[in-house]
């Protein structure tokens, strides 16, 4: 026998001895089980701000430790552990997986109380539902199921869950730094568990946001001229946010659109018969993957300057409170293809788009090295940070397959 054909049959072998293992694992992903995990996670709760992701990653460790993964947490803040679980393989890089602990507040107006999750026509309902308990589950279950079925992976795959991601951050951070100093850190895809309805998002806008703080002095309204009006100057400045923001808008990126400032509040003055003699305003600058945010907010003060508009009395300072860094991955990327091919294999067409919103995939890319993607059950626009939040049983189900079948694939990328 020739070594081609020798070749050939071995290929061949090892490509249906591929498909057993597969359908294997994918017939232990239970729907029931994903099920069970999402509601423990829903119920744990996590709002922030206002709680801690503490019993989330209590209901994560208990499902990791009793499936066979190394489960690892570090503390970040007073009740907001980080949390890994490792299912480990050989020394090759391998597949991180990525999502976070927290939710956004429940608020009010909930047909049912929102941390008391129920199933109706298929879906799964309460805060977290789809940003993003379903996501964490459907990594878990696909993880032990790999581990059950006995699939040796030639190397670690992992999921990182962090606290805070819904406000500064603070957990991505100490995440990063911990593995940029962490000798065995070893990855070289991220998938991103957050809600994409299972499209495959291959980059992100980031985000900043910017403190801006305006002192004047105070005087009787009747007399404005003895005073510096600090809301006045304030107003100046946004009239300079507002021209920049419509400046961005004529140069759209066809993946990601373009940066965009909002302003989010507005603080000043003590009383209606007073000049104001202070202002604070909170603003949100969506951000481009080559932006930086102390540069972007160094030019508005460099404007301001130009304007005139810190002198004679008024006074202007700002900080950027948090900055969220946005990513691009080539579309012809491995973990691309095997993202689309996994989601086919698990019943799902997956577009290939960009996402406007932001997510701590920017920081491993940046930080780490690592190329990433966004794909997770659920609706960003119609479900996350919604009332009445909830999530498809069936795209939960459905990521858990690809996840597993990412895994078993990660070998191309």
């Amino acid at each position: 026998m020739s070594s081609a054909v020798q070749q050939q049959g071995s290929g061949g072998r090892q490509g249906a001895e591929q498909q057993v293992l597969e359908e294997k694992v994918l017939g232990l992903i239970s729907e029931a089980d994903l099920v069970a995990l999402t509601t423990a996670l829903v119920a744990a709760g996590g709002e922030n701000p206002g709680g801690t992701e503490e019993a989330t990653v209590q209901v994560l460790a208990e499902f990791s430790r009793s499936a066979g993964l190394d489960v690892f947490t570090e503390t970040v803040a007073v009740g907001r552990p980080n949390f890994t679980a490792v299912l480990p393989g050989g020394g090759q890089p391998g597949i991180l997986f990525l999502g976070h602990s927290d939710v956004v507040p429940a608020g009010t107006g909930w047909a049912r109380p929102p941390f008391e999750p129920y199933v109706r026509d298929g879906r799964l309902f309460g805060r977290g539902s789809t940003d993003m308990k379903g996501g964490l589950a459907a990594v878990l279950v696909a993880l032990r199921a790999l581990k059950d079925a006995g699939a040796d992976l030639p190397f670690n795959a992992a999921l990182a869950c962090t606290v805070d991601e819904e406000d500064l951050g603070i957990g991505i951070r100490a995440y990063t730094a911990a593995a940029a100093a962490d000798e065995s850190f070893n990855y070289s895809a991220c998938v991103v568990a957050e809600p994409t309805d299972l499209e495959t998002v291959i980059g992100c806008r980031g985000d900043s946001y910017i403190e801006l703080k305006v002192t004047g002095k105070s005087a009787h309204s009747g007399r404005p001229a003895d005073g510096r009006n600090a809301i006045d100057a304030a107003a100046k400045i946004l009239e300079l946010v507002r021209n920049d923001h419509a400046l961005l808008q004529t140069e759209q990126d066809p993946l990601l659109g373009a940066g965009t400032w909002n302003i989010g509040l507005i603080r000043g003055g003590t009383g209606t018969s007073m000049v104001a003699a202070e202002c604070t305003v909170s603003l949100d600058r969506r951000l481009m993957p080559d932006d930086d945010a102390q540069l972007i907010l160094d030019r508005l003060l460099a404007q301001v300057r130009e304007a005139g508009i810190d002198t004679d009395g008024i006074a202007v300072s700002a900080e950027v409170a948090m900055e969220m860094p946005g990513f691009r991955t080539p579309d012809d990327h491995p973990l691309v293809a095997n993202s689309v091919a996994a989601l086919a294999d698990a019943g799902v067409e997956s577009a290939i788009r960009g996402w406007t919103a932001a997510c701590d995939g920017g920081f491993v890319v940046r930080d780490l090295g690592v190329p990433a993607i966004v794909m997770g059950p659920g609706g960003l626009n119609d479900q996350a940070h919604q009332v009445n939040e909830s999530v498809s049983i069936a795209e939960v189900r459905a990521a858990a397959r690809a996840y597993a079948l990412l895994c078993l694939r990660h070998g191309a990328c």
